[in-house]
C-alpha cells in the first residue's frame, strides 16, 4: 500500500522530510478495524512529530492523525462497525498514523462520518472536536458555573482548528457568551462567522480589551496556543475560582500566579484515552457520534479551509510548512492518493 513517512527528523525544507513509500497492507485483530483512508487532514501535533521524533533504525515512521474513510475489515472482536460503513476518527499517537492508504485503529476511538459532507470535509473535524469537546465538558467543565463570574469563554487562538471548533460546539451546546481572539482582518471575520459574541487581538494586552466588553470577568479560559505569552494576562482577565485550559507545550508555565484567584489549571491531550487504555475510551465513539450529528444538523459546520490535493509527500510537505509558519487557518485536508 502507499504510504508517506521519514526515516530522520528533518526541517520540512528538506526533501527526503517527508517520501513516498510501499508499506505491506495491515490486517486487523482483537477491536481493530481496517480503514480505506479517503482523506486526511494535517494538525500541529503532525509538525511537532516530524521534527522530533526518530523512528528505530531502517523502520519508517508514518504520521497522520485525522482520517476519513471506509471500513474495510474487522478485527474478531469489534462490533461497532462493518466492512462498508463510512467513518472518521483520529487515531491513537503511539501508533502508525493515517498517512497510508489503509490504516489500523482501535474502532472505539472512531465515529460514524457525517452523511452530509464528504471525506475531505469528514477528515477536518476529529482530532479538534475531540479536543475542544474534552476541554469543554471534561476538563473546564463549562455546564458547571463559575460562581460569581460571567458565563463566559475566552478562547485564545480562535481561528485555529482546535478555537475555530471549539467556538462552535460552545455555542451549539451551551449558553456561553464566547470570546475568541484572533489578529487578522481574515481571521477576525473567520471567527464571527463560527458565531464568537466578540472578537479580541491577541497581539495586544488582553484583559483590558476583555474588560471593555463590559462583560465582567469570564469564568472559563481556553488557550489553545501561545500560552506563555498570555499567562499574565489570564491570571488577570478571567474571575476569582475560574478555570483555565490549555493544549499547548509551552516550553515553562509557573502556575504560582494561578493560586491568589484560586485558579484551576487543566491540561487536555485527546490522545491520552487511546494511549493508556482509559477505563472510558469508548467515549470517543460516543463523542465522534455526536459532532456528526451536530453536522448532519446543521448546527455545526466543518473547519476545513484548504484543500492540497491527493495524500502524497509533496502535498503534505506543504501542509506542514503552512502550518509550521503560523498562519493557517482553519484545516487543511488532503483527499485521495
Amino acid at each position: 500500500m502507499r504510504a508517506v513517512a521519514y526515516q530522520v527528523p528533518q526541517p520540512i525544507e528538506a526533501e527526503t522530510s517527508l517520501v513516498d513509500i510501499d508499506l505491506p497492507r495491515p490486517e486487523p485483530k482483537g477491536r481493530d478495524i481496517l480503514v480505506e483512508v479517503k482523506a486526511v487532514s494535517v494538525n500541529p501535533v503532525d509538525t511537532k512529530i516530524r521534527r522530533g521524533a526518530k523512528p528505530e533504525a531502517g523502520q519508517w515512521k508514518v504520521l497522520g492523525w485525522d482520517a476519513a474513510g471506509v471500513v474495510s475489515a474487522v478485527g474478531p472482536d469489534a462490533s461497532f462497525f462493518k466492512p462498508g460503513d463510512e467513518v472518521f476518527y483520529a487515531g491513537a499517537i503511539n501508533r502508525s498514523g493515517t498517512n497510508a492508504e489503509f490504516h489500523l485503529v482501535d474502532e472505539r476511538i472512531v465515529g460514524r462520518k457525517p452523511r452530509s459532507v464528504d471525506f475531505a470535509a469528514a477528515a477536518a473535524l476529529p482530532l479538534t472536536s475531540i479536543t475542544a469537546w474534552e476541554m469543554l465538558f471534561d476538563r473546564l467543565e463549562v455546564t458547571r458555573p463559575v460562581a460569581g463570574a460571567a458565563n463566559a469563554i475566552v478562547i485564545i487562538g480562535g481561528a485555529g482548528g482546535v478555537g475555530s471548533i471549539a467556538i462552535q460546539i460552545a455555542r451549539a451546546l451551551t449558553d456561553l457568551t464566547v470570546i475568541a481572539t484572533a489578529s487578522r482582518p481574515e481571521t477576525v471575520e473567520w471567527v464571527k462567522s463560527l458565531g464568537a459574541h466578540h472578537v479580541v487581538d491577541h497581539l495586544q494586552p488582553l484583559a483590558a480589551q476583555i474588560e471593555a466588553l463590559g462583560t465582567g470577568q469570564p469564568g472559563f479560559v481556553f488557550s489553545t496556543t501561545n500560552t506563555d505569552d498570555h499567562l499574565d494576562q489570564i491570571v488577570e482577565l478571567i474571575a476569582p475560582q475560574g478555570r483555565f485550559g490549555l493544549i499547548d507545550d509551552p516550553k515553562q508555565l509557573d502556575a504560582l500566579p494561578l493560586k491568589r484567584k484560586s485558579i484551576s489549571l487543566h491540561w487536555e491531550l485527546m490522545f491520552t484515552r487511546s494511549l493508556f487504555a482509559t477505563a472510558d475510551i469508548e467515549k470517543q465513539n460516543a463523542l465522534l457520534n455526536s459532532v456528526s450529528e451536530l453536522v448532519d444538523a446543521g448546527r455545526i459546520q466543518s473547519t476545513l479551509n484548504e484543500n492540497f490535493g491527493t495524500i502524497n509527500a509533496a502535498n503534505l510537505r506543504r501542509a506542514h510548512a503552512l502550518i509550521e509558519s503560523g498562519k493557517a487557518k482553519g484545516k487543511i485536508v488532503l483527499a485521495g492518493f
